[in-house]
């Protein structure tokens, strides 16, 4: 969590300040917007962890497209962000301004949240990071800043209509979807683990009289605390819960759902090992309910407006604003 605290620093950290313009000596200029400048150190800071995920699953031209991609979209996003900065500096002309005990409770509650409530290990991670205290306020400022900004430039009165709702349902149903299910128990024999029973001939045995013990009435659960050798779940009884049908392997999988509640399957033998399965209830597929989730759709719906009102503003800015990307 300390880590990711000083990314989010360090991701922030030089955009429109008089630091970035001593950066840009040193690294160059991604971008200009209007009289202030994106740095190719606020580019790598912003991407680094992404990039090096990237890396790892990438490589040769494919991988150099993914990077290209990458910092093209960080770039933008530090536009957009220099913009609403920009904007900002306006309304403080007209006597705007952020207060500093808000500045001093969003610290207080990073302190609280992510490092514990530890003041002095707050301190000195920031320190060991080459930043200051101060430094550290004046970018919480800005971040708030511009969260302050977005909300702003939104009308918060939108309406969706049943219509909407509707069809965003029709469209979205899978996402209201509850797969089949079976609740299992398993016991779970392996060749070559005890040193009681030499051979696989003995160890298909084995599950054979296990088997046939069940099917006489002896309780399943006991069955698999007594024999089982999945250590998972011997303790438990050989309780699995509720799975779906891409939890278990294949030949698993069908005997699985195959079988009634309360069914147990035969002997099931895959590679060196053998299973004695047991349904204890099914759950049917099923899709919730417009009504079920008419609320959860709407507040989906009225964030999507906020988002594209959002952009819209962004867009505006953009047009009025000189922007040359040089990377």
């Amino acid at each position: 969590m300390i880590r990711i605290a000083v990314f989010s620093v360090l991701a922030l950290a030089f955009a429109g300040s008089a630091l970035a313009q001593r950066v840009e000596v040193i690294d160059g200029i991604a971008a200009i917007v209007n009289n202030d400048v994106v740095t190719f150190s606020q580019v790598r800071e912003l991407v680094g962890a992404r990039e090096r995920s990237l890396r790892e699953i990438y490589s040769g031209t494919e991988l150099e497209n993914k990077l290209k991609e990458m910092r093209l979209s960080a770039i933008k996003d530090l536009i957009d962000r220099q913009l609403i900065l920009q904007e900002f500096k306006k309304l403080q002309e007209k006597g705007a301004s952020i207060p500093d005990y808000i500045v001093d409770d969003r610290v207080q509650a990073i302190i609280r949240q992510e490092f514990g409530g530890d003041r002095s290990a707050f301190v000195r991670t920031l320190q060991a990071q080459g930043f200051t205290l101060t430094r550290f306020k004046e970018i919480e400022r800005e971040k708030i800043v511009i969260q302050a900004m977005r909300q702003s430039k939104v009308d918060n009165n939108f309406v969706i209509s049943p219509t909407q709702i509707q069809a965003y349902y029709d469209k979205n149903k899978q996402a209201y979807a509850t797969p089949e299910q079976v609740k299992l128990r398993m016991i779970v024999i392996r060749e070559g683990t005890s040193g009681d029973i030499p051979d696989a001939g003995s160890k298909r045995e084995l599950a054979e009289e296990i088997r046939e013990k069940v099917a006489k009435g002896a309780e399943f659960d006991r069955m698999a605390q007594m024999y089982s050798e999945d250590e998972t779940t011997q303790q438990v009884g050989g309780d699995w819960g509720w799975v779906e049908r891409n939890t278990l392997n294949e030949k698993l999988t069908n005997v699985a759902f195959s079988l009634r509640p309360g069914e147990v399957s035969p002997v099931i033998s895959i590679e060196n090992t053998y299973y004695i399965v047991m349904v204890e209830a099914k759950r049917n597929a099923t899709i919730k309910p417009i009504g079920d989730v008419r609320d959860e759709i709407e507040r989906n719906l009225i964030q999507q407006e906020r988002t594209k009102a959002q952009q819209r503003w962004i867009d505006t800015l953009r047009q009025k604003a000189y922007i040359k990307i040089l990377s």
